[in-house]
């Protein structure tokens, strides 16, 4: 017979304990699906985090867009990173819905809301359409070493999916602020971790 075994140290892995913590995160849309294709669906990530900036409160140190999944280094300003990254997830689902139905020149749109609303057919805290998965598997960054590689990690994203050359050749990824190009995005300078 098989039993489950609980590990108190897993369950705690993936949580933000502190609030005003710097958090490396990841999320991704259901099944992987490849949405962000367009620039008006990039737009509606890049608003929502000006945004989230203006405000929220959100200090946000390093980003990647990918097509089905984004990365993160942030920190919430009102020590509320939980409640940031739910608000951020809950309007940019709901205002990706909107802008996929109303893009006429979608030519997925059909199979991108069905696949939508089957996500949300499964789970009991949705009503229609699930854009996000859940899990966001928040690692608090602890220390300049731990940063560095995150970063790293992040701004290596694009290059290791083939997608481009050089990291910051990706038009949605902090490397190009590194580069001292604040052309989609403003980033916050992290300075030091305490």
């Amino acid at each position: 017979m098989w039993f489950l075994y609980f590990n108190p140290a897993i369950s705690r892995k993936y949580k933000f304990h502190n609030t005003s913590g710097v958090y490396f995160v990841s999320f991704a849309t259901v099944y992987w699906i490849d949405v962000f294709t367009r620039q008006s669906y990039f737009n509606v990530l890049v608003d929502s985090v000006n945004y989230c900036r203006k405000e929220k409160a959100m200090q946000l140190y390093c980003y990647c867009f990918m097509p089905n999944h984004i990365h993160f280094i942030f920190r919430s300003g009102k020590e509320q990173p939980m409640e940031l990254l739910r608000d951020f997830k809950r309007y940019t689902s709901r205002k990706m819905i909107e802008t996929i139905q109303s893009n006429s020149q979608e030519s997925r749109k059909e199979w991108l809301l069905w696949m939508f609303k089957r996500a949300g057919s499964k789970q009991r805290n949705v009503k229609t359409y699930q854009f996000w998965q859940h899990h966001n598997r928040p690692i608090e960054l602890w220390s300049t070493k731990v940063l560095q590689q995150k970063i790293a990690y992040i701004h290596n994203n694009p290059v290791k999916s083939g997608f481009v050359v050089h990291p910051e050749d990706w038009k949605y990824s902090s490397a190009r602020n590194f580069q001292g190009d604040q052309t989609e995005l403003e980033i916050d300078n992290i300075g030091f971790i305490n």
